[in-house]
Parts: structure tokens; sequence; C-alpha cells
């Protein structure tokens, strides 16, 4: 029998979903249905494989999102702390990770976008464990280590031994990660993350780095080296300690470390690029970065305040408590507040946000463009930031506060946005211009004088297949001047 391509295969609809508020039911329900429970934080990569069939046997999601202190960032004796619910806009907006661990605020800045940054979990991204996961090269590069837990232990494991192979990990089916443990960088040492797509956001890594290096009175006393997305997982680079030791970061210095990450790189031909271009920008990205390194300049291209797409009141954590625990299955209703108003309505589990809100709330301004969290079209405002719906299990609405494009208006009178949008001829086709209102309304919610490589940022996570976005921007620049309001 000829096996089905993934686009012909039928999605994988999870039969149950459980949303415990305390770290031991969760571990208990991981215990209970060894292989058959799945845990989901964000749920960025999980939600795409179910849609693609993948996780047959899985009959119960075990929702992390509602059980307190996960989703804490803190700095102690030990290092910087990240829990399991941490997103990446999370270390993003985060003096201390921007302060002492930079690689890896850098790495969290080139996931996705905005409104899946929001979602998407560091944590996540390790377990993933694939080489073009950006996180995982910073993470090595600073050394760092995973917390595990099971119902009744935990132990401790460096990232370089957790991850064992092409998205394999020593994580067993009744264990979660439940931390994250940097070590900060010292006032002497130096980091930095480079990463190159095919595009400018939004993009899979065809090479992704971080390198981090110790300089004592002049000369180089440590350095480290992570390459991704040039093995089958991210590697760190040999001796490359021992051959700069010693030494100045100079030109020769800094060859040797080409030379040392050109030898450490295996590359493949994939649809993203052949081995022979891998291979020539791991020498041309090695280059720049100890070069950026060695005039101290890793700092220079960090955006002054990138959107996060907040709301007010909002810091990057999402509501959590015992009132927020369920366990629901497929004709078990859930109760939330959408665009003001209270909505009871079944068939949430083994479906996405996106989906129910068509389905069951009727509410069709939520689009599906691409169903994996790419075109910005599904956006919605959960809880007071913007998230890829398409990618949220659609049983996490329970509890929350949702705002769709039909919830902005306000009576008769159209929210500033919508009226700059007809204004400025910023709609096209429409398809995509619900989710660019929705980022542009909370983009200018969060920052209301926007420049314009910030509103530039903003709408990367938003594709419009019309035209070029001279009109969408023009619209924000009318609501940031007044003339929308």
């Amino acid at each position: 029998m000829t096996a089905l391509h993934d686009v012909q295969r039928p999605p994988t609809r999870v039969p149950r979903y459980e949303a415990p508020t305390s770290l031991d039911a969760a571990l208990q329900l991981l215990s209970d249905s060894p292989g058959r429970a799945r845990p989901i934080a964000g749920g960025t990569d999980l939600l795409v494989e179910l849609d693609g069939g993948g996780h047959a046997d899985v009959d119960v999601l075990v929702d992390l999102g509602r059980i307190p202190g996960l989703d804490e960032i803190t700095l102690d004796d030990d290092g910087i702390h990240l829990g399991p619910l941490v997103s990446h806009n999370q270390v993003v907006a985060s003096q201390v990770c921007r302060t002492w661990a930079l690689p890896l605020a850098q790495a969290c800045l080139e996931v996705g976008s905005a409104q899946l940054r929001n979602r998407a979990t560091v944590v996540g991204n390790i377990v993933t464990a694939s080489p073009a996961n950006d996180t995982i090269s910073a993470l090595l590069a600073l050394g760092a280590a995973v917390e595990i837990s099971s119902s009744g232990t935990r132990r401790r494991l460096d990232l370089i031994d957790f991850i064992t192979g092409f998205r394999t990990t020593e994580l067993g089916p009744h264990e979660l990660v439940t931390g994250v443990i940097v070590p900060p960088m010292g006032e002497d040492q130096r980091g930095i993350f480079v990463k190159l797509g095919l595009r400018r956001a939004q993009a899979i890594s065809v090479v992704h780095l971080a390198a981090t290096v110790t300089i004592a009175e002049g000369v180089v006393s440590d350095a480290t080296l992570a390459l991704g997305s040039v093995a089958p997982t991210v590697v760190l680079v040999p001796d490359l300690a021992e051959r700069l030791q010693g030494r100045p970061l100079d030109a020769g210095a800094i060859t040797d470390a080409v030379n040392l990450a050109s030898q450490t790189a295996s590359p493949i031909d994939d649809l993203r690029a052949p081995a022979s271009f891998r291979a020539e920008l791991v020498e041309t990205m090695t280059r720049r970065a100890f070069t950026a390194l060695a005039t101290d300049e890793q700092a220079t291209q960090w955006p002054t305040e990138p959107p996060l797409l907040w709301g007010t009141g909002f810091d990057g954590r999402f509501p959590t408590g015992s009132g927020l625990g369920i366990s629901v299955d497929h004709d078990g209703s859930i109760t939330t507040t959408v665009n003001g108003a209270t909505v009871s309505a079944a068939h949430t589990t083994g479906v996405t946000l996106l989906d129910w809100l068509r389905d069951e709330v009727g509410l069709t301004g939520v689009k599906e463009g691409c169903a994996e969290g790419e075109c910005g079209a599904c956006t919605v405002d959960l809880d007071g930031a913007a998230v890829m719906s398409c990618l949220v299990p659609a049983a996490r609405a329970a509890g929350a506060t949702i705002v769709t494009v039909e919830g902005l208006a306000d009576d008769d009178h159209l929210h500033p946005i919508q009226q700059a949008f007809v204004d400025t001829g910023a709609v096209q086709c429409g398809f995509c211009t619900p989710g660019l209102i929705m980022a542009c309304a909370k983009l200018v919610e969060e920052i209301p004088d926007p420049d314009q490589d910030q509103v530039v940022h903003a709408l990367a996570g938003n594709l419009c297949r019309c035209t070029g976005y001279r009109a969408i921007e023009a619209a924000v620049a009318q609501v940031v001047t007044g003339a929308g309001r």
C-alpha cells in the first residue's frame, strides 16, 4: 500500500484536554498515561504536527498554561532560571536576559513573529530538538542546563547531553522539562547570535550560530561556538577555546575560529539551501560574529523597544490559577468572553481556537491562511496579547478574554485603525485585513507613537499577497498623528 503524503493524512483529533493548576497534577496525568498523554505549553509546533496527522497515539493533551509559577524568569546564585512557560517574547522583554544572556535574547527575537513569540516557549524550542531551532545554539554557547521532572523525581542535565539526535532527547514519556538554567555572562564575557534565513522574518534558519568569548587583559581566556542547521543536531565547535586561549582576538585568531567552524559543519542539501551554500555561510557568519565580538559590537543591531504586541497591563504572562483548571472532552462546553460577551460552546477538543471561533461562535472575521502560524490572518487578542489562533488549542479559551476584529469597533464607530485602513486604501482583497488590523491595533496600544522600524517589525507576522505595505503603514501613521482618532 502506498503511504500517504503528509498533506493527505487526516489530522489527529485528540479527544481529551486537561488543564491542571499544579505541577504535581500535570506530572501525575503524564504518569497515568505514559506515551498517550502529551504535554503542551505554547503548542506552536505540536498543533501543526497534529494537524498533519502526527501523534496519532495521543489521547489527552495536558496543558501546562494554567499552572502558576512556571512563567517566571529569575536570577540567583545558580544562574538565570527560565520556567517551562517562559515565552520568547518574555526573554526579549527581560532586562536580565538582555544584559546577562544576550545571545539568547537575540535568538528569541528571531523566532517567528511577535504573535508566535507570545505563545512559543523556550523549553518547547529545546524539546522539539530540531537543528534549525534558534535558541538551542544560543543556550549551548552559554552552557545551559535543563531541569527534568517526573512524578516524585527531579534531575538535571547539561543541554549538550539532553539532545541526543535529530529531534530526539533524553526526555521520557512521563517527564517534563521544568526549567532551563543559564549561566550569566561575566563582565569580561561577550556573546552574540547570528542567523540567516530566506527572508527577514518568519524564516527557518538556513544557518544559525552563537558564540561567546571571555577576554581578560586583551587576550582570550575562553571561547565557545555553536552551529545550527549544519548537522543532525546543533553542534559545539571542538578545541576552539584551546586554539584561541592566550591570544588577542585579532584577524589570525578569527581565521582559526573560521577554519575550526568549517571543519565541524557537515551540512546537507535541502529545500532551503544546498550544502555548499551552507558551508560558505558558516565561514562568513563565523567571521562576522567574531569580528563583532572583537570590536565589542555584539549588541549594536538590537532594535530600540521591539514591538511585542502586548496590550496595556499585559506583562508576557497569561492568567493562571485554581479557577482556570478544566477537564473537557469533545462534547463538553467551555465558557469564555469573546468581544465582551459571554460565550458557551462545545466541540473544543481536537480543534484550534481559529476553527472554534469560526465554526462554533460564528466569527468568520478570523481567517485561515496557512494554519501553521506564518501568515497572521488568524491573529486575535488573547488575554491581552496578539496570538495566532491557528496555534492555540480551542479549549485554552476557557475562562479567557478574546477580542477578534469584530470586537474592535465601538457600536457604530470604527476603531481608529479600522477607519484609517478605509481612509488610506489599505484594504485590498480583504482576506488578510482582519489579522493586519488586529496586529496594528495591538501595536498602537503598546507603543502609541511607533517609528517606521517598529511598524515594520510589528507587521512582520502578517503576510499580504495583494501588494506592498505602504498603505498599511500609512494607516498606522494616520492613527499615530491623531488624524484617525
